[in-house]
């Protein structure tokens, strides 16, 4: 825990099994084993508006709550607010996630499609989404966790990943792989309030450009260990 009360979990390193396919509507059309060499820590929640607000000074979110994430900032403001929060904190170990370690993180050590099943028939147990948010975000940590005890990873908001979105390299293994060097539009994840549980997986892929800023798109941080 931080100076922030941000809570963090450390994520073993392992491999996830990668779909790829162009983008989230998109049938998958090859399995990659992406392997994380590394352990890593990851929030325990979506960042939230307090949270923000004690390291920016203001809180741009739409729909207001302490606890709630923060959404409405763009890839370009999580840079600053890592920034700010890295000097806060005497180190330059916060950042964002990868997507493949979004992934592993999300998956749990799971390998199917959501990590408690094959089909959405549970996700209202885990996720705010279209059928159960009434339009709005939610407090973090107001549903169950995942096998690695994150909340909200699916639903609540998108989350920004720190990666340059493309289809993944047609290779049978990915080693710490951190997206192209350079694109259009970053990765986001987990699917939010105002989608479908089609998205709300652990391999449902998206992306904005890194100026966007979406009241259904949030963040939560990376650690590198000491």
């Amino acid at each position: 825990t931080n100076s922030i009360g941000m809570e963090l979990v450390r994520i073993p390193a392992g491999t996830a099994l990668v779909e790829t396919g162009k983008n989230m509507f998109d049938e998958p059309v090859f399995g990659a084993k992406a392997l994380v060499s590394q352990p890593f820590y990851l929030g325990k929640y979506e960042v939230t508006q307090e949270q923000w607000a004690k390291v920016m000074g203001s809180n741009p979110a739409k729909f207001k709550g302490r606890n709630n994430p923060v959404e409405s900032v763009s890839w370009d403001d999580v840079q600053e607010f890592i920034k700010r929060l890295n000097a806060r904190e005497g180190h330059n170990r916060y950042r964002l996630p990868t997507e493949v370690e979004w992934e592993l993180a999300a998956r749990g050590g799971t390998t199917d499609r959501y990590f408690f099943g094959k089909t959405a028939d549970l996700l209202g147990d885990y996720a705010w989404f279209t059928e159960n948010a009434r339009l709005v975000t939610h407090p973090v940590g107001s549903k169950l966790p995942n096998p690695y005890g994150l909340y909200d990873i699916y639903g609540n908001v998108w989350e920004w990943t720190q990666d340059w979105y493309a289809p993944y390299p047609e290779t049978p293994e990915l080693k710490d792989y951190s997206g192209p060097e350079s694109g259009v539009r970053r990765v986001i994840r987990g699917g939010s309030w105002n989608n479908a549980a089609v998205f709300c997986r652990s391999n449902a892929r998206s992306s904005y450009l890194d100026s966007n800023r979406l009241t259904g798109v949030g963040f939560r941080l990376a650690l590198n260990p000491e």
